[in-house]
Formats: C-alpha cells, structure tokens, sequence
C-alpha cells in the first residue's frame, strides 16, 4: 500500500502544488497529519482509508475545479488507475463526500474513518494556521479584510456561502467559530478547544487596532 500512498502524494502535488488560496499540498499534508494525530488517539479506523481521503480530499473540490462534477471525474479517474479494490475505492469516496462544510450542512456519517478525516480538515481551519488561510482564501475570492457594512450571514444556501457578499472577518463567524462544537472525536475537541481560544483572542486584538485603541 506503500506505493500507492507515494502515488497519491506525487498526483495531489501536481494537482494542487500551486494553489494559493489554502488548499495547498502544505494544507493536504497537515490535514494527514491531524488525521494521524486523531486516530492514533481514537485507536480504531483503517489507517489506509483514512490516509488516501485525507491526501485526496480537496480534489474533487467544486471551489478548486470548473464544476463539482469535473472534480469528482478527476478523483474517480485518478482511483480507477491505482487499481485497488472496489470496496476501498467506495470508502474513500465517502470519506471524501463528507468532508466539506459546504455552508454547515448536516450529513450523517456512518465511519469513523469519515469522522476522523473530517475532523482533521475542520482543525487546519483553526488557530493560527486557519487564521492565514482564511485571508489568504479572501484574498484570492476579492473579499475585504473587514467592512462594518457587511452583516455576518446567518442562514445561507450553498450558492450563498460560495458567491454572496462577505469579508475575511466575517467568515470566522460564518463558519470558524462554530467549528469547534461539530468535532466528531473527542481528541479533535480537545485540541479544537485551544485553537479556538486563539482565534477569538486575535479577533479581540482585531478590533481593538482597528478601532485604534491598541
């Protein structure tokens, strides 16, 4: 399984080596890394199927592809060529749907596996690192740093969460914040408790320098 691990690794760097929005191979590789942390903690899930989604995740992603149906063509033909066997390819593929926030949808899993991947790309979404990435994703979408004038959306459909108007502070409260209580494991909690704690320590300071008081 080995080989295929490199595979996959070789065929994420080529497909999202170059992303400048988050979702580099920087991100994948974190994400694995949470993933390793979390299981080794849980002490239960196939490792293997837990590693592949972790590497795989973002690819069929509708935000890095022309259509979500051009991302999910793309993994299918990628897993098609390593060859391996039909019930791993159909675990990872679940792993993979479930990942995604997508607007804080509610979707039922029904693997730990799927709970620890998850729970993994939801913690790069916090603290320091998930600081960065939100206004690197801001920058790459257009979005201002921060606009007073723009409301925090509460209710939101898909399309909303992808096009509507927002900024990078917003989103914190659009999504970040509520990470922290849609952990599946409990080490996932445990480690999202801390990187919350920062997140709402540097909005503290945010605006404090915003409304030059610090």
């Amino acid at each position: 399984m080995e080989d295929i691990i490199v595979i996959a690794e070789e065929f994420v760097k080529a497909e999202l080596g170059k992303d400048s929005s988050g979702h580099d191979w920087h991100h994948i590789d974190r994400v694995r890394k949470n993933a390793r942390l979390i299981w080794s903690k849980e002490k239960k899930g196939d490792w293997f199927i837990i590693e592949m989604a972790a590497l795989l995740h973002d690819i069929p992603d509708d935000k890095l592809n022309e259509s979500e149906e051009a991302g999910w063509a793309k993994l299918d033909s990628f897993l098609h060529s390593i060859q391996i066997e039909n019930e791993l390819v159909s675990k990872i593929k679940n792993c993979i749907e479930t990942v995604s926030y997508k607007g804080g949808r509610v979707i039922e899993l029904d693997s730990i596996e799927a709970e620890i991947v998850q729970d993994a790309d939801r913690l790069d979404a916090l603290g320091a690192i998930g600081i960065a990435r939100t206004f690197a994703f801001g920058g790459k979408k257009g979005h201002p740093i921060y606009e007073p004038e723009l409301n925090v959306r509460d209710q939101m459909t898909l399309e909303e969460y992808r096009q509507g108007d927002s900024s990078s502070v917003n989103h914190f409260y659009e999504k970040l914040l509520k990470l922290k209580d849609k952990m599946n494991t409990k080490h996932a909690r445990q480690l999202a408790e801390e990187r919350h704690r920062f997140m709402e320590n540097f909005l503290d300071q945010f605006y404090s320098e915003w409304n030059g008081k610090a």
